[in-house]
This record gives structure tokens, C-alpha cells and sequence, in this order.
């Protein structure tokens, strides 16, 4: 089998990439609009201070998520036929790890939300916290400590 090209490697990194963010995408908008129409409901009024505060956290965090999410589309569309190829597939990596930061942050604040208007608040602090953990665990954790997962020894 002939040895892949420097050209493709890149072609392939960005359609891995690519691929990537088209999981966290759907996440991100469903998030995304739930958060948008959470206003509009009859309870949202009764929202303590705190709880709108972590509204917000959440909104603009997805906000911020989906435009990173979507970033690399309007870059491809700027280089374009100017084989630049490999700063894309950079830009691509790095905003795509910038959409799962602000995602991780717009999930703990939507638990924190939520559980906060249904349970007490330490109860609320606690749930948030552990989802965070589980979070940093499976996105940073694992694939940090595994990275050599499929290596020869």
C-alpha cells in the first residue's frame, strides 16, 4: 500500500476534524436553542438572581460554542484554492478545542440551572460539580493519559 501524501494526510485531518464537529455540533444547537426559548416559558420569571446569572453563563457559552463549531466552515471558505491546507486543519484543531471548552462550561451551567430550581442549591452545586468532573474526565483526562492508545510497543 502506497504511503500517504503530505497532501492527503492534510485532507484527511480535515475531514476528521470536520467530522468532529459535526457530533458537538448537534449538541451544541439543541443546547443552543433551548436555551433561547427558556425566556419565553411561564416559569422563567420566578428565576432567583443566581439562576439567571447561570442562565447567562449558559447562553453565552453556547453562543460562543456554536460560533467556534461553525468557524472552521467560514475559514475553508476564505483559503480556499490557496493551499493552505495545513493552517486550516490548525485553526480547525484549536477552534474546535476552544467549542468543547465554552460546551463544557454552557453544560455545567444549564445543570447547575436547572437543578438549582428544582433541588437546593448545595444539592445543585454538587450535581454541577460532578458533571464538570465527568466532563474534564472523558474530554481531557482520558485522552490525555491514553494518547499512546494503538501504539506499537
Amino acid at each position: 500500500m502506497a504511503r500517504e501524501t503530505e497532501k492527503q494526510r492534510l485532507e484527511r485531518n480535515f475531514t476528521d476534524e470536520l467530522k468532529e464537529l459535526r457530533v458537538a455540533q448537534t449538541g451544541v444547537q439543541i443546547l443552543f436553542a433551548f436555551l433561547l426559548t427558556l425566556p419565553f416559558t411561564a416559569g422563567f420569571p420566578h428565576v432567583t438572581p443566581f439562576q439567571r446569572d447561570a442562565y447567562l453563563v449558559a447562553l453565552v457559552s453556547a453562543a460562543a460554542a456554536t460560533a467556534l463549531i461553525i468557524a472552521p466552515v467560514a475559514m475553508h471558505s476564505a483559503l480556499f484554492r490557496q493551499a493552505r491546507k495545513s493552517e486550516l486543519v490548525r485553526y480547525a484543531h484549536r477552534v474546535s478545542t476552544g467549542a468543547l471548552g465554552f460546551l463544557l462550561i454552557a453544560m455545567t451551567s444549564a445543570v447547575l440551572l436547572i437543578t438549582d430550581y428544582v433541588l437546593p442549591r448545595g444539592v445543585a452545586l454538587l450535581l454541577s460539580a460532578i458533571t464538570a468532573l465527568v466532563f474534564l474526565l472523558l474530554w481531557v483526562g482520558l485522552p490525555l493519559t491514553r494518547r499512546d492508545w494503538g501504539r506499537a510497543r
